[in-house]
């Protein structure tokens, strides 16, 4: 039997997945990621299979995500955004009280990089709940951007030690908290009572949640790049058929 066939006959199946790059094409512009048709309807076809639950993970903001999601108030799609810092699950948000004086840092902060992203044409700051994602995506001249980066590297390592910074695809990100997908993965699991996990995502922040898989689960990489996962497809149709799979073979398993 090979890791899909078990993890599609487990009692209660968890389906965990990044979005950007992983449902949705990368995009210039964010806030205009949507979910490629084939990644929206093998969703659609995993939300109606038996003993399924489908979560979003992303390191968007929760409210970010709730709309690039298209999420609606009774969507029983679960949430968790800021790398697991945030939760909407049905019925209720979690999200930890911000201490005064880290939102303060945060805002200082990202006021300052806005300032060192001026003169660099096609980078922007991207406000984020913990704090905040430089983007590069958009900067053709590469010197730029490399100066841009080491120079908010700086930033941060002398205002703020203790911020985890993250590199993604086009971004970095820089955050006073230190959760992980991995944690976002766990708590997950434990809300749903899931009895296996498929996982997947496309980039560097997706590893946490990959590595933290155990035997009776299956990790997906979406693309290139060195991976903890035990399986990689090329790009977001070849997901989209495997998960379609998944739901197919959910619903002859409980028939």
């Amino acid at each position: 039997m090979t890791d899909l066939e078990a993890v599609t006959r487990t009692e209660t199946l968890l389906v965990a997945l990044d979005f950007d790059g992983t449902l949705s094409p990368l995009v210039d512009e964010p806030m205009t990621a949507r979910m490629a048709p084939a990644a929206r309807a093998a969703v659609t076809a995993l939300v109606a299979a038996p003993a399924t639950v489908v979560a979003f993970v992303s390191g968007r903001s929760l409210g970010d995500l709730r709309i690039i999601a298209e999420h609606t108030d009774d969507s029983p799609i679960l949430l968790a955004g800021s790398h697991g810092a945030e939760y909407l699950l049905p019925g209720s948000g979690s999200a930890p009280a911000l201490d005064p004086a880290d939102t303060a840092l945060r805002d200082r902060m990202r006021a300052e990089a806005e300032e060192l992203a001026r003169d660099v044409p096609g980078a922007w700051i991207e406000p984020k709940t913990f704090g905040f994602g430089v983007h590069l995506r958009t900067v053709s001249d590469g010197a730029s951007a490399e100066r841009l980066r080491s120079s908010t590297d700086a930033l941060v390592a002398d205002r703020a030690p203790h911020w985890r910074r993250r590199q993604g695809h086009g971004i970095v990100e820089y955050a006073f908290t230190d959760v992980g997908k991995d944690a976002a993965v766990a708590h997950l699991r434990q809300v749903v009572g899931a009895t296996a996990v498929i996982f997947a995502g496309d980039d560097v922040t997706d590893e946490d949640a990959l590595r933290s898989l155990g035997p009776e689960d299956l990790g997906i990489r979406v693309g290139s790049g060195e991976t903890a996962a035990s399986v990689r497809v090329g790009d977001i149709e070849e997901l989209a058929a495997l998960l379609s799979t998944v739901a197919r073979e959910r619903v002859a398993a409980h028939q």
